[in-house]
């Protein structure tokens, strides 16, 4: 998984945190949240704001 695959992201963000609120995820915490997930293999160097408030995004539109 690397940071272009949203939907899986996002997939392993609900099964990992089911009971959080992604509006009130800080984007530091979604990064290494992110980054401790089972098969992301991905580095911190390419990921910015824009992926990480599009992970948001697609985790609010998934609830």
């Amino acid at each position: 998984m690397r940071w272009t695959d949203t939907y899986e992201i996002v997939d392993a963000l609900q099964e990992a945190h089911p009971d959080v609120d992604p509006m009130t995820v800080r984007f530091t915490d979604l990064m290494e949240w992110v980054l401790a997930l089972p098969g992301f293999d991905d580095t911190r160097e390419r990921c910015g704001e824009r992926i990480l408030e599009a992970i948001q995004m697609t985790w609010i539109d998934e609830q």
